[in-house]
Parts: C-alpha cells; sequence; structure tokens
C-alpha cells in the first residue's frame, strides 16, 4: 500500500490538475499515479522527501523536452509528466543483443539532451558526488579494496580538476532511463542533475543493464561501447574511459553507504578492475 501522507498528497494533486489515475505504484524515493488529463496521458510523480530526486522537476523543466519527457505542470515535490508509450526500456534492446544499436541510442540521447544547453541553479557538480571516496577512506568498511578506492579517487579529482565546459548532466543517463515512445522515439527519464563536463554523462551506461550481472563487465562490450560514443559525439575517448572507470569504484562505494553488501567479484568492481587494465596512463 502507497504511503499515506503520499497518496493523500497525489490525491490532492489529482484534483488540483484534473486527472483521472488509474493506477498507482510506488518507488523507494518517489510515488507515480498513471492516468489521464483529458484525452492525454500523464504520469504524476510524488517525491519522497529531500534527495537527488528533489531537484527533479527543475531538471526536467531545463531540458525543454530535449531528449527529454516533457513536463506538464509541475512543483517542488511533485511533477506531471506526458506518459510514454509503450514505455518499452531501452535494456531490452541490449538483452536481446542488440547492444550496438541500444550505444547508439545513449548517444544520440545524450546529443539530444546536450542541444538544450540547460541550466539550473542549485544543482549539486561531479565534484561534490565524488566526496564519497573520501568518506569510504575514512570508514572501517573492508568490504572493497582499498587500494582501488584510492586510485579511483585519483582519477576522478583529476578529470573533475580538468573538465572543459561543464553543463548540466542527466546525471543517471542509463538503459533503465531511455524509455520508446512511439510519438516521440526514444526519450530519458528519471534525470538526478548534475553539472559536469559532457564526458561524465556515459559512466552510467558502462554499468547497465544490470542483468545479467557479468555482462557489460567484459573488455570487448567496453570496448565496443566505447568506440560508438566517440565515433558518434565529440568527446575525448580517454576521459569517457576514465569517468566510467572511477564511476563504476564510486558506484559501489555507494551500495555500501546504502547497506548492500558489495562482494570482491561484484559487477561494479569487475568493470573497473576491466577498464583498469585497458586505461592510459593518466585520464
Amino acid at each position: 500500500m502507497p504511503s499515506p501522507i503520499l497518496a493523500d498528497r497525489a490525491e490532492g494533486l489529482a484534483r488540483e490538475w484534473s486527472l483521472s489515475v488509474t493506477r498507482v505504484e510506488e518507488t523507494p524515493t518517489s510515488l507515480l499515479a498513471f492516468g489521464n488529463r483529458g484525452d492525454v496521458p500523464v504520469v504524476l510523480k510524488v517525491f519522497r522527501e529531500s534527495g537527488d530526486e528533489w531537484n527533479a522537476s527543475a531538471v526536467l523543466r531545463a531540458f525543454r523536452g530535449h531528449g527529454m519527457v516533457e513536463v506538464l505542470e509541475s512543483l517542488e515535490d511533485a511533477v506531471l509528466l506526458e506518459r510514454l508509450s509503450p514505455g518499452t526500456a531501452l535494456a531490452e534492446l541490449t538483452l536481446a543483443g542488440r547492444d550496438a544499436e541500444a550505444t547508439g541510442i545513449v548517444a544520440e540521447t545524450v546529443h539530444q539532451l546536450s542541444e538544450a544547453n540547460a541550466t539550473v541553479d542549485g544543482i549539486p557538480t561531479v565534484e561534490d558526488w565524488g566526496q564519497g571516496f573520501a568518506a569510504y577512506l575514512r570508514s572501517t568498511d573492508s568490504q572493497l579494496d582499498r587500494g582501488l578506492v584510492e586510485r579511483g579517487q585519483i582519477c576522478y579529482e583529476k578529470l573533475a580538476a580538468s573538465q572543459q565546459a561543464p553543463r548540466l548532466l542527466h546525471g543517471d543517463l542509463q538503459h533503465y532511463n531511455i524509455l520508446h515512445d512511439s510519438r516521440r522515439g526514444w526519450i530519458a527519464i528519471d534525470p538526478k542533475g548534475v553539472l559536469g563536463e559532457i564526458e561524465y554523462e556515459f559512466g552510467a551506461s558502462f554499468r547497465n543493464p544490470q542483468q545479467p550481472p557479468d555482462y557489460y563487465t567484459g573488455r570487448e562490450v567496453v570496448e565496443q561501447r566505447l568506440r560508438i560514443y566517440t565515433s558518434r559525439l565529440n568527446v575525448v575517448p580517454e576521459r569517457v574511459l576514465a569517468w566510467a572507470y572511477a564511476q563504476a569504484v564510486l558506484s559501489a562505494i555507494w551500495l555500501v553507504e546504502d547497506g548492500i553488501p558489495v562482494a570482491p567479484d561484484a559487477p561494479q568492481i569487475q568493470l573497473a578492475r576491466t577498464i583498469e587494465s585497458i586505461l592510459p596512463p593518466g585520464p
């Protein structure tokens, strides 16, 4: 059952925005109410609490529909969005053996998002997100190889200090956050919003789809994805790869912070080690 507080908030907004709700789902971070406003299929998203998604309304509006789901109404704690149909996740292409095609779609989505030249005040930076390295190294946790964490931190900080043209990024652009719409094509959803250079944006896609867990960790997959990204967009290959490496380590740290056990052979760790074996010296 949805949280009573979230449910009451959704009911109030449904009345205010003249929505007919047919289905409700709850996620760890929000309540989703699916329905219609008149003849228009919509999704109402009510955020649970202040956190990564609290900036989502502002971030969504900032992209003005350039490769992003369109905003119909918004408040700080809620947003009314167009409903994508059929809403198939990009992960399905990779899982069907069409990863090269899926990777090209990620590249095109990054291109569309970048065309918006979006800006939002008060958005965290990649430097802010990178504080997890130091926090982990101060902790007593022993799940992660501290040498790997230290190398990931050095790489991340060098990249952050040498960025070119930071901009508003989606921040979690991966195969489950790009959905197909019969009218608009492949569209990004659920941005976190972070300020960083464009090469940062690809990191999450190197760690997905998450099933099967060992798919994305192979050198052949990593190198093919890198070739496609750098052939479609004007990005620096070494920086794309180095960001993917450092973010893989950071993603394992975030799992620890969330209380999720991380095995020595966890996919994020395997990916970091694969990329580490092919990285050129320096970021």
